[in-house]
Parts: C-alpha cells; structure tokens; sequence
C-alpha cells in the first residue's frame, strides 16, 4: 500500500503488533501535526497482525502518506520489521516511534530541524512523557486516553511519575548529551530519529534480538563508533500511553538479549551492562546508564594503578605446572608472556597492554574485566586470576564466579588475594 506522490523530507517508522487501537491513536496524532502532510511520510511495519491492523492503516489514507509493509508472523521480530519500513521509507530522515506513542503536534518539525542544524551528523533522542520501563507509570487509564497529546502534557507533564524514564539522567547533564559518556546506552527506539544514509551505513537494527529489547541501544553503539553524536530533543516530545506490554514483547528478557549484546560486542562496558541485569553488581543511585557511567572510573583507577603490575612470574609458574595440552585461560595477562606460554585464551582490562602483546595464533586474546566473557561453560581446564585484578577486588565474587563457569580449576593470586594498601584499590 502507497498513498501520496511527492518526496517527503522525512519518514516515520511505526512496527506494531495486533494493537490496532493503539495504532489508530498513534496515526491520528501524527496526521495532527503541524508540518504538512506533504513533507512527510508514515510507514507501518506489522510484524504479522491478525487483528483488523491493516483496515486501521487504510482509514488513514485521506489524512497522511502512508506506506505498509507486512511480515509474516515467525515470532517476536521488531527488528526486522523496522528495517523493512526503513527500506520502502523515502525521506531524508528516519524517526522509530512505537505503536502506542502519541506524538506532540511539532514533533516532526523538531526532528527535522535537529538534523538541518550544523555540525556533525547525530542521532536524536525526542523526550517520551510516560514511558518509565523499569517503574511504570500508575495507570491514568481511560481519561489520558481521551486526550489530546498537549492536553495530556497540560495536565500530567510536570509530574515525576509521568517523566520519561530518562530524566535523571538528561538533568543531570542539562539535557546536553555531550557531557554523558556512554550516550548510546539512552537511545532508545520509541522515539528517536537519524539520517536514512548513516541508518543504512550501519546495517539498521541488528536482526538476531528476537525478542524485547537491547536492539535499539545496539544500534546506537554502533551509530556513535560510525560518528554520530546524540542530542536530545525536548521540543521532539511525544506521551507513551498506558497499556499492557504483550507476553511476546516480553519474552526472552533484556538479560537474554544483554548476553546477545555481550557477544556481539565483548568489551568491558558491555560486561558490566550484563552483570546490571544479571549478577547485580553493588548497587548505585542511578538507572542502568547512571549505573555505568559510576563504574568507569574505578575501571580508570585500575588501570592506571595495575599498569605496571608484573605478572609474568605468575605466568611461568602455570605454563611449568600445568600438564602439557591443558586448556588455559588468564583473566589479567597483562602484557607481556614469559617465553614458551603455551596456548591459551588471554583477558585482560587494560586495552592499551593487550595491544602490545605479540601477534599469536596460539594465543585467544580478549578485552574484558572477567565478569561476563564469551567462552562457553568449561571451556577450559585451568583458570589462572593473576594479582593485576585485584585493583578490581569489587568485582572479585564475579570475575571468580565466572572463571568457577568457564573453567574446572581455578587458581591465583585473586582466589585469595593479598591485602593492598589503603587508598591503592579501585572501588
């Protein structure tokens, strides 16, 4: 289905699922903006509907330029189902908005006019009242859903429990972005938009997460190391309505998907976001990106205070004791081998040291902290922890948990280390 004729500047991308009547809302603010219907365009991407989805689309051929695009119900599929609006979508500019957010009357305007300002290409973030995924909001219920978008806003906008889920995080930084590292990590795809060519450079939305979540902060990882900045836009506002998250939206959880994330791109940070869901490091006073954002510099102060930690006796001792064609893992190798080191996976916190070590076959080697790695269960006979993570003891329950997982023995200095001097450990 194609309703209009002229190139619009801007696209919008809506997947939905068997959600008709949110859909319906969803559509009717957009043909209530501001911009002219002939400056844009919507497209819907049903990830297999069987409810009346694609009659709710039709109904709004005489209001907006409309695209559809259908796929075959195989399941939880988002992803795809947006890369497939992103394909037929003709405009310059991409926005993702999820089916059930009701858009304010100048949110394409904002959108637009965040991508023709100068500077560096960027990802934007349009401000979501409502949507608070860990603490959802007490149901406003069946009055917020007879209004209006600005009536809702008018009312229920300076409330705290109907702020986006983000907020403490963009106060804290005075909704400047630039100042928040790890910016992807807010990136959220209920509401966000980037120019179709760095969308399409990048590979879109990374198909493999089937089920809710973590893809949207995945293509934001890879946005920012294509160039992107982030900005967010609080003019680009939209209400995330109350209504029930369906059992395959919720299916597989962000754990699951974390790993997935983990894998795809094994690196410190990437550990720490799967221990957040999964192994609940010390807790902290922020959300998951504040959680973050409050590790790294305990990962900075390690890294400077084990730099010039020399491991390589540790090293020795295990290459002469272990029995020849044992499986080895190090998880804090540093960087440097003694000589004859025989096969082995090398981990280490410290990128900079990893990058000096000698290029080997034999030799595995891994950026990482050691709490979450990508081996798999038993992977290994003998773990070696070596004295340069203990800077790291915070984590020490974690990293042995995992080397208990990926190995059938485990040894070092970590197991029980040595007591450091004050104000030596990071933490």
């Amino acid at each position: 289905m194609f309703t209009g004729t002229a190139t619009p500047l801007i696209s919008v991308v809506v997947p939905t699922y068997n959600r008709s009547a949110l859909l319906h809302r969803t559509l009717a603010a957009l043909a209530d903006q501001r911009m002219p219907t002939a400056r844009f365009e919507v497209v819907v991407a049903d990830d297999g509907s069987t409810d009346d989805t694609r009659q709710t689309v039709e109904a709004f051929t005489e209001r907006l330029t409309l695209r559809y695009h259908h796929q075959d119900d195989l399941g939880f599929r988002a992803a795809a189902a947006r890369n497939a609006g992103a394909r037929l979508a003709s405009g310059e500019v991409l926005v993702f908005v999820d089916t059930g957010v009701l858009p304010g009357p100048d949110f394409l305007a904002a959108h637009l006019a965040a991508h023709q300002r100068p500077g560096r290409p960027r990802a934007v973030l349009g401000y979501t009242y409502g949507y608070r995924p860990d603490d959802p909001t007490p149901g406003p219920g069946g009055d917020v859903r007879a209004r209006t978008p600005e009536e809702i806003v008018r009312t229920l906008g300076t409330s705290p429990d109907f702020q986006d889920g983000r907020y403490p995080t963009f106060a804290s930084c005075g909704f400047d972005l630039s100042r928040v590292p790890l910016a992807w990590q807010l990136f959220w795809s209920l509401n966000c938009s980037v120019r179709a060519t760095d969308f399409h450079a990048v590979g879109g939305f990374d198909e493999d997460f089937r089920s809710w979540g973590g893809e949207d902060i995945e293509l934001g990882y890879r946005l920012e190391r294509h160039g992107l900045t982030f900005e967010v836009d609080r003019d680009a506002w939209a209400v995330d309505t109350p209504h029930p998250r369906e059992k395959r939206e919720t299916t597989g959880t962000n754990p699951s998907n974390t790993l997935l994330l983990l894998h795809k791109h094994p690196e410190p940070v990437m550990e720490l976001l799967w221990a957040w869901f999964c192994r609940h490091l010390p807790p902290l006073k922020d959300t998951r990106a504040g959680h973050l954002r409050q590790e790294l510099p305990a990962i900075r102060r390690a890294i400077t205070y084990a730099r010039n930690r020399d491991v390589t006796a540790e090293l020795a001792q295990l290459r002469d004791t272990v029995p020849a064609g044992s499986r080895i893992a190090v998880i804090g190798c540093g960087g440097t081998l003694p000589p004859g080191f025989p096969a082995a996976h090398l981990f280490d916190f410290d990128e900079e040291l990893l990058r000096g070590l000698p290029a080997d076959p034999a030799h595995t080697v891994h950026h990482s902290l050691g709490i979450r790695t990508v081996l798999p269960d038993d992977a290994v006979d003998v773990v070696l922890v070596t004295s340069r993570m203990i800077p790291l003891r915070r984590w020490r329950a974690h990293v042995l948990a995992e080397a208990g997982r990926i190995g059938r023995t485990v040894r070092g200095p970590f197991v029980d280390p040595t007591p450091e001097p004050a104000g030596a450990v990071a933490g």
